[in-house]
């Protein structure tokens, strides 16, 4: 049988078609026992591979194809015709190394380093000569091949030349050198021909080289050429053309051993040899010897830690220190040490030491100590968070013996592999906390860990229409269309997602543009740096993985997470999190204004009233975990009164309990509407302080070893087991008999199994909740107690899921002022600022109530008539403000921001200008923004206009002609303005001349700060919409409570944020989040009514939604939609009948027929009618893998207009939309006009 020597898989990054997993699967089908890989660049899928040869059967050949910079290579380059002239080189030749041996797979890593050092980033480069320096002994060979120089001179006519190279590399490597023949039958005398491969073969012979045959391997079938070829333009950043793509034709797949035999056949005949055994022969024989042990060779399941010395003991001393340390960190805690401590330490300890993990946790714990030591807020998050080790080691927070957490979930002695510690940092520190550890460990043994980005579907449509030449406005927008989703469900996204269909890109001359599409699904596309991954490893960290710089110089091993993982490295996450930086800046900022900062890591017992009171009601905007409208709905219902509510309630809202329908019979029992329901009393110690109910996965172990009387380590390792249908009934062939043997009645026994096999894969780990729930409960109690220096901080860092324009509306709702753009007062962040700062100046608060829409003659409330923790749970604050950014500013730099704040104050633009460096168009979007109003008294617009009065058209135009005096003569700016530093502010000069102009009016000001500085800062955008809604009635976020259950309202707002979360029918629903001034309206969209409304909840960004209340407690509530509209749009056709001389209920009329309207294409509301010729669709893909197929193959589309639904079926049967989110909200912001919502990666547009 044929062994393929060079194969190409999807980690050579948009050169390779297939993945590893796929070309493992081709060969073990050709029979094959062995396969190499030997990726463009590095071993970035070489674990993988290994791995998934070993469950094939089949040996790993791993290996490395390189750019080869020949003697007196000048580098050539020479632009594209797209993408703004990117550079690019041209093509080198190749070479390849392959591994023989365990030091033959360290002497890869050490050479792709060297390659990567060499070259520039992401284009590694070698010379011969560094190949020999890594390469000249016998546990790696190099294999020269049809795109090799040698290959090339003889492709040239250059015989002689060829021969002449083949000696250097000879004289080099000796026996370590190979001539590698390659025959994809293209015909003529070019690369991979007969003729080509005929030529290395006599050249081999004449000097004595052996020669292999190989194929060059792209792709593991020939149907994937064309996917070849996009990669190529991809790659090249040109159109498809044959002048830019590498293959001929279709033979660089995985062939079989006849079809390999017979192109061996022909080289052989054409360089003379009688046949091609002698070829084949030594194809196999160098195949043997590189055949690699994915265990003993490559690593697999070792294990790596760094050297004792490393961290001041001896493997002698350390587990002695270890337990000094555990010692003094417990008698710090607790004070006296009680026998269940010590007990508890003594076990976690043996184990520690059972597994040989004292190096571990030593790291672990100095790591946290390096952190806290740059004072720098780092907290433990994960299952760690169950273990006293880590409690008495300061990197938990949370008392696992008080709030009942397991060691067992976290460490096992029946699983011998590293656990793993997440520690969260501050994300604007994050990299200061990468420095110090390569400072402190060194880069030998300190490297971050790659993240391998991959085809999604908007990357892909990107890729393919460029290689197909659409006009780029085309590809933006459908691109932009689609949700973050595979790229293989894009056919069936446009036949199922109605926002899609109204987009009109179901035509027939896309159809190729979206097979091509789907052919890139989640190949490799590029690496990137980790987010949080950092590798802590001994001083053979080099030898194990390639390394290679980031983007911003930091060692970066090629390898992911799984495959540190599966490697046995050291990985710890290191994780930047936004809150931790939110809440560092208010206590700075407490600091700074109202004297010491609290200590936020010292709040046990964590017993705040106040602060469960505002939780119950609700008013967690801004609140760690529990912020998004289903938590804030949850909340409400379950009215949290302990630490350990907070942990219950943030596990409730996860799939499993979901799925198990455990939400509903907790929240009832928790309430005393019901009595818990224990299945049997043996289980009540494990479930009552959930009422009976399953939460956790801890309980699942905990049943598992009370019904099974097996231990809760062998606990743990059945739950593991029931992540998948193959272990579920392997599981329950073992459980059932265990628990009948333990006296469990058989009807019991099932129920009991029933239960574990529908939660054990989509719980939530208790000791994960616990440690999430300190952050939850750290930033509720900053927002109740310092809710102006908090808001700061969120603001600052945007660590929630919604837009900072919310977040300024809460604190309105909150008496807190929104202080305006200063340049004599604003900095890079936001600040809290005291009002007595700015007594005297027109800053005023702008309270909510102005724009309640029921009632056009209300006045602002006062302050004491302001709704307070009795209302809303809102705390009310006196005597505070908060000051917008700098950072806000559209197109202001880091460095613009600096000069601003160095050289305060300034008496004037003219100042300003001379003095703080700024570019003019910066300029512009301050004084738009109002940044120069308080120093000019410029105020709300006045009724009338004084022309003694500056406005903010005066500066624009005094700007001009000082930015035309600096044109004229550059000196002019340094002999104007007063240079004065004091530290008291000057009193303002009149350098601008009032011109008479008017100043803008509101409307124009709130354009301007939704441009400039993506928030209205001044005014509400609905305020231009009162009229209408008064008019047609619309409710207001503040009397929803008012309005009983199931009644029809009509609600309007700017949108918040849209999410499309999994849900236990596994439908797609969506959540559109608005807000209408006096609070956030959380409304519902299900399938039923997404067909004819999906597109205007994506496309608009201020909608009328009109829907039924469904009252979710008695402090909450939220909208099922039945409609929505853009209300841009009805508010013109309002204007435009009031325009025309009609009466106001006439307006409304007009406005009331267009609500009327049945949406084109639909016969009624939600129900989908098509066309008479439908667009040209696709026939849907088959289910894959854990899909569930659609009830009716013949039912293209359902009620709502949704299609026919496809529906993800996971182990445990939970049920998911493939359109739902795979990742929390935020992560990206839409652009209308700037960063007014958040989106979800299921939602569909920006």
């Amino acid at each position: 049988m044929f062994p393929h020597l060079r194969v190409a898989s999807g980690y050579s990054f948009q050169y390779g078609a297939s993945h590893p997993s796929a070309l493992v699967a081709e060969a073990v089908a050709h029979g094959m026992d062995a396969l190499a890989i030997t990726d463009r660049g590095g071993l970035y899928g070489a674990v993988r591979f290994a791995k998934a040869c070993l469950s094939a059967g089949i040996a790993p050949i791993v290996g490395v194809d390189l750019a080869v910079r020949p003697d007196g290579w000048l580098a050539r380059r020479r632009p594209t015709a797209v993408r703004g002239g990117q550079l690019r080189d041209e093509r080198l030749p190749r070479a390849v190394v392959l591994a023989t041996s365990r030091s033959g797979w360290g002497t890869l890593c050490q050479l792709i380093t060297a390659a990567q050092q060499a070259g520039e980033r992401a284009d590694p480069v070698v010379t011969r000569e560094i190949i020999a320096q890594h390469c000249a002994g016998h546990d790696v060979v190099v294999l020269l091949g049809a795109d090799s120089q040698p290959g090339e001179l003889l492709v040239a006519g250059r015989p002689a030349d060829a021969a002449d190279e083949v000696r250097k590399w000879r004289t080099e490597l000796g026996d370590g050198l190979f001539l590698a023949a390659t025959n994809h039958q293209t015909g003529g005398r070019g690369v991979a021909s007969a003729h080509q491969a005929a030529g290395l073969i006599r050249l081999g012979d004449g000097l004595g080289v052996p020669v292999v045959l190989t194929n060059m391997v792209r792709m593991a079938r020939r149907e994937q050429a064309a996917t070849v070829d996009v990669l190529d333009a991809a790659r090249r950043l040109v159109p498809l053309d044959v002048r830019n793509i590498d293959r001929r034709n279709a033979e660089g797949h995985l062939k079989g051993t006849d079809a390999m035999t017979l192109a061996a056949g022909e080289a052989a005949l054409l360089a003379g040899r009688p046949d091609a055994s002698a070829l084949l022969a030594a194809t196999r024989g160098l195949a043997e010897r590189c055949m690699l042990d994915p265990i003993g060779d490559i690593g697999l399941g070792e294990i790596r830690l760094p050297e004792f010395e490393t961290l001041g003991t001896t493997a002698e001393e350390a587990a002695g220190v270890l337990r000094a340390r555990c010692q003094a960190g417990l008698t710090e805690r607790y004070g006296t040490l009680d026998r269940q401590a010590l007990e508890r330490l003594d076990d976690e300890l043996t184990v520690i030491g059972k597994l040989g993990f004292e190096s571990y946790f030593l790291t672990v714990a100095d790591v946290v100590g390096l952190i806290r030591d740059l004072g720098i807020r780092c907290a433990a998050r994960g299952s760690g968070a169950g273990s006293l080790v880590n409690y008495a080691l300061g990197v938990s927070g949370v008392d696992p013996i008080k709030y009942g957490l397991i060691m067992e979930r976290f460490l096992s002695p029946l699983r011998v592999a590293l656990p793993d510690i997440d520690l969260d940092v501050e994300s604007a520190r994050r990299t200061e906390v990468y420095d110090k550890i390569l400072a402190t460990f060194g880069e030998q043994r300190v490297a971050c860990v790659a993240m391998i980005e991959t085809y999604r579907v908007r990357h892909a449509v990107r890729d393919v229409g460029a290689a197909l030449s659409l006009p780029p406005v085309e590809i933006d927008a459908m691109a932009k269309a689609f949700p973050h989703i595979r790229a293989r469900d894009a056919r069936a996204a446009l036949r199922d997602l109605p926002e899609l269909r109204a987009a009109g890109l179901g035509e027939e001359r896309l159809d190729m543009l979206f097979s091509l599409v789907e052919s890139l699904d989640g190949l490799p596309r590029h690496i990137a740096l980790h987010p949080c991954g950092v590798i802590l490893s001994d001083s053979s960290l080099g030898q194990r993985t390639p390394l290679e710089r980031s983007f911003g110089g930091y060692p970066m091993s090629q390898f992911d997470k799984d495959d540190v993982e599966d490697l046995g490295l050291l990985k710890l996450d290191v994780l930047g999190i936004r809150m931790q930086s939110a809440m560092a800046h208010a206590l700075t900022e407490i600091s700074r204004t109202a004297g010491p900062a609290p200590d936020i890591d010292a709040l046990a017992p964590f017993d705040d009233g106040e602060v469960y009171d505002m939780i119950a009601h609700r008013a967690t905007l801004g609140c760690f975990q529990i912020e998004s409208p289903g938590q804030r709905e949850l909340v409400g219902k379950f009215g949290p009164e302990t630490f350990h509510d907070i942990i219950v309630d943030i596990s409730l809202f996860r799939p499993g309990p979901v799925k198990s329908d455990m939400v509903t019979p907790f929240l009832e029992a928790r309430q005393g509407w019901t009595e818990p329901e224990y299945l049997h009393p043996s289980l009540v110690p494990a479930l009552e302080q959930t009422f009976g109910v399953v939460v956790f996965h801890e309980q699942i172990i905990q049943i598992i070893s009370i019904v099974t009387g097996c231990s809760l380590a062998q606990g743990d390792e059945v739950r593991r087991a029931l992540g998948d249908r193959e272990g579920q009934v392997k599981v329950k062939k073992w459980f059932v008999p265990k628990a009948l043997a333990n006296g469990y009645p058989e009807p019991m026994c099932e129920e009991i199994w029933a239960i574990l096999e529908a939660f054990a894969s989509f719980g939530f780990c208790k000791a994960h909740a616990a440690a999430f729930a300190l952050p939850t409960y750290q930033s509720a109690w900053l927002k109740r107690h310092y809710p102006a220096h908090f808001l700061a901080g969120i603001l600052t860092h945007d660590p929630g899921m919604y837009p900072k324009r919310l977040l300024l509306e809460e604190a309105r709702r909150m008496n807190i002022a929104v202080l305006g753009l200063d340049v004599n007062r604003s900095v890079q962040d936001y600040r809290a600022e005291p009002l007595d700062d700015v007594a005297g100046t027109d800053e005023t608060v702008r309270l909510p109530e102005n724009l309640a829409m029921e009632h056009p003659s209300a006045q602002p409330l006062s302050a004491h008539e302001h709704p307070g923790p009795d209302g809303d749970g809102l705390p009310l604050v006196e005597g505070w403000g908060i000051r917008l950014s700098l950072s806000d500013v559209k197109g202001i730099s880091e460095e613009e921001m600096r000069q601003i704040v160095a050289a305060r104050p300034y008496t004037s633009l003219t100042d300003f200008w001379s003095r703080a460096n700024v570019s003019e168009p910066v300029v512009e979007r301050l004084i738009l923004a109002g940044a120069f109003d308080r120093l000019y008294g410029i105020g709300r617009r006045a009724p009338v206009q004084r022309r003694t009065q500056v406005t903010r058209r005066d500066l624009l135009l005094a700007l001009a002609d000082l930015h035309r005096e600096r044109r004229a003569d550059s000196r002019v700016g340094a002999l104007q303005g007063a240079f004065s530093f004091g530290d008291e502010e000057a009193e303002p000069t009149t350098d601008v001349v009032p011109t008479g102009l008017a100043e803008m009016d509101d409307e124009q000001r709130l354009k301007a700060e939704l441009e400039i500085l993506g928030l209205d800062a001044s005014h509400h955008i609905m305020e231009r919409y009162l009229p209408l809604l008064r008019a047609i009635g619309a409710a207001s976020s503040r009397t929803l409570l008012q309005r009983r259950n199931r009644a029809e309202v009509l609600v309007a707002g700017v949108k918040v944020a849209t999410q499309t979360p999994p849900v236990r029918s596994g439908r797609r629903v969506i959540f559109l989040t608005l807000d209408d001034s006096t609070g956030p309206v959380d409304t519902t969209f299900f399938e039923d009514v997404q067909g004819p409304y999906a597109a205007t909840v994506f496309a608009s960004w201020i909608l009328l939604v009109r829907g039924l209340i469904r009252r979710t407690g008695t402090r909450g509530l939220s909208i099922r939609a039945t409609g929505a509209w853009d209300l841009g749009t009805l508010d013109a056709a309002w204007r435009a009948a009031l325009d025309q001389g009609a009466t106001e209920a006439e307006a409304v009329a007009a406005v009331t027929a267009i609500l009327d309207e049945v949406p084109e294409g639909y016969s009624l509301v939600g129900e989908w009618k098509p066309a008479e010729k439908p667009q040209a669709a696709p026939e849907p893909p088959l289910p894959a893998d854990g899909e569930e197929p659609p009830p009716d193959p013949q039912n293209h589309t359902r009620a709502g207009g949704m299609g026919r639904r496809r529906v993800l079926v996971h182990a445990s049967g939970f049920k998911q939309s493939p359109y739902s989110d795979i990742k929390p909200a935020g992560t990206g912001a839409a652009d209308a006009p700037r960063k007014l919502w958040h989106s979800s990666p299921g939602s569909s547009g920006r």
